[in-house]
């Protein structure tokens, strides 16, 4: 018989191996390469990260070749699958979504963009809309911002614009930044979401589903309404609208952004006045309905009571902080409403404490000189 005989398990082998190997190679030489390792181990980590962070901020796209929207195809394609990713993130049962678009001076801190989201949380009903708003950023410091504030939020890139200074109203820098709303707006359609869009100025203070009309493709608040919701002499405000998505409201936002051709110089609300009558509206077939001040008030013409009002917007107002200074006091006044007893609540009358600085004394005129400094955003 052949004595038994003890074997290495062949882990310890394997082991014994290696170690001994290693005991081969100069001490130095191992410290460098485990140095060279630990840096390219950093270096594809360092990478991924960017890669990660610069997925999330991606050019616009749309089908206007006046608009450059990518060097390549493939950012095109990404930044595509990610505004689909955070509309779907953020989108109603139906389909729809909440949308407002926010710049660097409306995003800084205790800035317009402070007071909107204030807005939803002391609302009547309008918290949990805060689920489906989606905040458009329109440079990087306001995306940055809204990542620190908000959960759905997508970067919206125009090259060769510079959307974070002040745009004083009719000035080519106004212009382009209302028409590459309208465009946007557009490409929202054709992918299939409905969509209530709001001025980031525009303060939620209930529910405003309830009055809509079920019936109308294209709903517009106004600036002065006339008691009738079909009466195409209404003055509309598109700093506030819900629109459902069809074949008819795609071909009317096409035709709508078509028509600053038409009318060059023209901001999409004083071509939209005129559309409204053309007949190429009326071929389209879109449903149009002008929403109540009574429920959709401003300054312009405030909503009277407290207990319908849904929202109500700085209009007829230029200039940061005149804005800031009326929506505050405006913010005030409901808050002083909600904290009377219900049944004061039903009967006591409580007027706004706005405009002031708001007044149509303090407009600026459509002609003045564009500032320089990017915290002075007029819409």
């Amino acid at each position: 018989m052949h004595p038994h005989r003890r074997r290495l398990q062949p882990t310890k082998l394997r082991t014994l191996t290696i170690d001994s190997a290693a005991a081969m190679v100069p001490e130095s030489v191992v410290l460098i390469r485990r140095f060279l390792l630990f840096v390219a181990v950093c270096l594809s980590c360092l990478l991924l990260y960017n890669d990660s962070n610069a997925l999330r901020f991606l050019p616009r796209f749309s089908s206007s070749p006046s608009v450059l929207f990518s060097a390549y195809n493939s950012a095109l394609v990404s930044g595509e699958h990610r505004l689909q990713k955070v509309l779907k993130d953020a989108a109603m049962e139906d389909g729809t979504v909440i949308l407002t678009t926010l710049n660097e001076a409306w995003a800084a801190p205790n800035s317009i963009i402070d007071l909107f989201l204030e807005s939803f949380k002391i609302g009547v009903g309008t918290h949990r809309l805060l689920n489906h708003l989606v905040i458009i950023a329109l440079d990087q410091k306001a995306f940055q911002r809204c990542l620190e504030l908000h959960t759905h939020c997508f970067a919206l890139i125009t090259q060769g614009v510079d959307f974070r200074r002040e745009a004083y109203f009719m000035t080519p820098h106004y212009l382009k930044m209302m028409w590459a709303r309208i465009d946007f707006l557009r490409s929202v359609l054709e992918m299939g979401y409905n969509f209530v869009f709001t001025d980031a100025d525009v303060m939620w203070f209930r529910d405003p589903f309830p009055q809509f009309y079920m019936d109308a493709d294209f709903q517009i608040a106004c600036d002065h309404f006339l008691g009738n919701s079909d009466d195409l002499e209404n003055r509309p405000n598109g700093g506030f609208n819900y629109v459902k998505s069809n074949n008819r409201s795609i071909e009317f936002y096409k035709f709508w952004y078509s028509s600053r051709e038409t009318y060059p110089g023209f901001h999409d609300q004083d071509v939209l006045n005129i559309i409204k009558f053309h007949p190429s509206t009326f071929t389209i077939g879109l449903r149009m309905k002008f929403l109540d001040t009574a429920y959709f008030g401003g300054f312009c013409e405030p909503s009277k009571d407290f207990n319908q009002v849904c929202t109500m917007h700085a209009n007829c107002c230029y200039g940061l902080d005149s804005k800031l200074h009326d929506l505050r006091i405006m913010l005030q006044n409901w808050k002083q409403f909600m904290s009377l007893r219900p049944n004061l609540k039903k009967y006591f009358i409580l007027p706004w404490g706005v405009p002031q600085n708001c007044s149509l004394d303090s407009l600026r005129h459509y002609d003045a000189p564009e500032s320089n400094n990017p915290h002075d955003l007029q819409d």
